[in-house]
């Protein structure tokens, strides 16, 4: 990669071309293990693996999946939480040429069912105590090899010990033996080789990754992105992250792997920076600022409910973090009010930034070390092109300040959905990803999100977008967390209701959240009613569905109306 990729910043007018090497997406594991084979690639509940050992098990998983009679293109789906057997079963599928397909853990047997049919998925990687779902959607789908692992699997000593009694006490199923379908991870790899077949790869259209869309708006897709999409935004996110360096950098895997931000951000460029990547099963506040402390984490890439728990962690003064560099937040509106606490505590930098899973996923980001705009998205990366087009046809291009949707163009933009031609032709359309985003972009070229199209309200024959109203509610001085969506309305259509999560130890009426509200928009856009909750549904990035508060607001609706009849 040549020197043009270590920007000092860059602004609109400064949008260099990148080298992107032409190398599957593995590569980058194999080249760390050859310049840095005893350096620290995995991290986990502080057990150290090095580059040496991650590059011998993925020949070794590579080797045996070959022999179970996988070959390139394959589908290898993985369903797994971050622990080191996703990185193993991610590359070693790659290795081999199969195509991997990332599982949701927290997929329920219909969702599991839908995804294994849709990929045609004939292996899969999971745990132990996910089992049961397995065995009940197996005979309903392609699936033949079921290859289960379990979290005591790579843990240190005692912990390795001590997990199966834990998983006894929380009802999780455990040590499930060879037989019935099921086979032994590690027993596999310790069995095996590590000279996996040779496989050739066209660069630009050989298939890496189907990465399914979140489904919160219907029935998932498939986004099939190929190595080239991926090394493309690696080499990009690489830009971003100008000031990093190769084999000194500690990245916190806090957000899931399996969802396109924690597989580019954190395992992909992980590897291409040959850094440490310390991985946390799930988001725990405490285990998080442990582990930065503990490691010298320097890049956290995460979401904004993230930033907003460590902010609020009432022991956060016992924890030094200073070693945090630099973070992008994805996946939701960052604030203001949490860009400059995290960062007062920290002394790192944390911009927002955007992507799609189609997009591999990112595509925009305010600089880290440049010229940040609280509210804004930031600039595309580079080799990126974004404009905003009239929502009716698309065709019109607007000028700064007026609102369309966003379209995408680069490198990073996927191959099209798997198996879905029609769904492809609306997204793709000349070289261009239509995102579905309302946004608008300013006089300098930073792009702002103002919702999505499917999510803007219209009540009273306004159009009200939910982040314009969850914005004012996040200046409450009493609110944490926040979000607003349209629900039925006989009168107006829909009308504005907001979700509130408080501080801890903060009390508000609903009268006292909308005279706020109203004072700071205009009426139509205030919310006409406050639902004080303990949480909010999200998705494992921290975004919010707004999807299941609507539904539930229907089904309260249909309960009421079955009451009066």
């Amino acid at each position: 990669m040549g020197e043009r990729i270590w920007l000092k910043s860059y602004e609109p007018e400064v949008r260099p071309a990148l080298d992107y090497p032409e190398v599957p997406i593995y590569q980058f594991v194999y080249d760390s293990a050859a310049k840095r084979p005893n350096g620290d690639a995995i991290i986990f509940f502080h057990r150290k693996f090095s580059y040496s050992w991650l590059k011998n098990q993925i020949d070794r998983f590579a080797t045996a999946l070959a022999a179970m009679g996988v070959k390139k293109g394959d589908r290898v789906a993985l369903m797994l939480p971050n622990c080191p057997q996703i990185v193993i079963g991610y590359y070693g599928a790659l290795r081999l040429g199969a195509v991997v397909v990332l599982t949701n853990p927290m997929y329920v047997e219909r969702e599991l069912e839908y995804q294994m049919n849709d990929s045609g998925a004939q292996t899969i990687v999971t745990l132990d105590h996910f089992w049961p779902r397995i065995a009940k959607v197996k005979d309903k789908t392609p699936l033949k090899n079921i290859i289960i692992t379990g979290m005591a699997d790579y843990l240190p000593f005692p912990l390795s010990t001590l997990y199966p009694i834990k998983a006894k006490r929380d009802k999780l199923v455990v040590g499930v033996q060879p037989g019935s379908g099921a086979i032994a991870f590690k027993q596999m790899l310790a069995t095996t080789g590590a000279t996996p077949p040779a496989v050739t790869h066209d660069w630009a259209n050989d298939v890496a990754v189907l990465q399914y869309t979140g489904g919160t708006t219907g029935l998932s897709k498939g986004a099939m992105l190929t190595h080239k999409n991926l090394v493309s935004n690696v080499t990009q996110c690489r830009a971003v992250f100008h000031k990093t360096r190769w084999g000194e950098e500690v990245m916190l895997g806090a957000i899931p792997l399996f969802h396109s931000y924690g597989m580019t951000t954190v395992m992909n460029m992980g590897t291409a920076l040959a850094s440490a990547m310390v991985l946390l099963p799930r988001f725990v506040v405490k285990d998080v600022l442990e582990n930065i402390q503990r490691h010298k984490a320097t890049v956290f890439c995460g979401a904004p409910t993230m930033y907003v728990a460590c902010n609020n962690y009432p022991e956060i003064k016992k924890y030094n973090l200073k070693s945090i560099e630099s973070c992008v937040s994805g996946s939701a509106a960052l604030m203001a009010e949490t860009q400059t606490r995290f960062q007062e505590i920290t002394g790192g930098k944390l911009v927002e930034g955007y992507g799609l899973s189609e997009t591999s996923p990112v595509t925009h980001t305010n600089p880290i070390w440049g010229r940040c705009k609280i509210g804004s998205i930031g600039l595309p990366v580079p080799d990126t092109d974004s404009k905003i087009v009239d929502l009716e046809t698309g065709e019109k291009d607007l000028p700064p300040g007026e609102v369309g949707e966003l379209i995408i163009k680069g490198p990073q933009v996927m191959k099209g959905y798997w198996n879905k031609p029609e769904e492809t032709a609306k997204s793709l359309r000349d070289g261009w990803l239509y995102t579905g985003d309302i946004a608008k972009m300013d006089e300098e070229g930073y792009f702002y999100i103002v919702d999505r199209k499917k999510d803007m309200i219209i009540a009273g024959g306004f159009n009200i977008y939910p982040r314009d109203v969850e914005e004012v509610l996040f200046e409450h001085p009493k609110v944490m967390e926040a979000a607003v969506a349209g629900i039925p309305d006989p009168y107006r259509g829909e009308t504005v209701k907001a979700y509130v999560v408080l501080k801890p130890g903060e009390t508000a009426t609903e009268e006292e959240i909308i005279a706020f509200c109203r004072e700071r928009m205009a009426a139509f856009k205030a919310p006409r009613m406050v639902e004080f909750r303990a949480a909010l549904p999200k998705t494992m990035v921290g975004k919010v569905l707004r999807r299941v508060l609507i539904e539930e607001e229907k089904a309260k609706l249909a309960k009421e109306g079955e009451g009066i009849a």
